[in-house]
């Protein structure tokens, strides 16, 4: 399954939500302001860690640089992608949940 969140963690829950509800082997992609979630060093890399450990995280990097975020900032275990590589994901995982 594919989760995108596209909310940032600073304003809304959907990120931990997620967290908590993903099954192991998901993919969840960090998009629009939810990538904030992504950056290293904030109070939320703790909950992304340990996420990391049943889920693959991506994070879409033309959404990074709509928001002035340089890839040197994203956690390392986080995978950065394009639109095709969201394109890959979606046919991957044919069961997608937006948070």
């Amino acid at each position: 399954m594919l989760h995108t969140v596209n909310k940032s963690p600073y304003q809304s829950d959907a990120l931990t939500t997620c967290f908590g509800l993903a099954q192991p082997g998901s993919a969840v992609l960090l998009i629009e302001d939810g990538v904030y979630g992504a950056m290293d060093k904030t109070k939320f890399s703790a909950a992304v860690e340990i996420a990391q450990q049943c889920c693959t995280i991506y994070v879409l990097e033309p959404d990074l640089q709509a928001r002035g975020i340089d890839s040197d900032r994203i956690m390392n275990a986080i995978h950065t992608i394009n639109y095709d590589g969201f394109v890959s994901l979606v046919e991957a995982n044919p069961v997608v949940q937006a948070w």
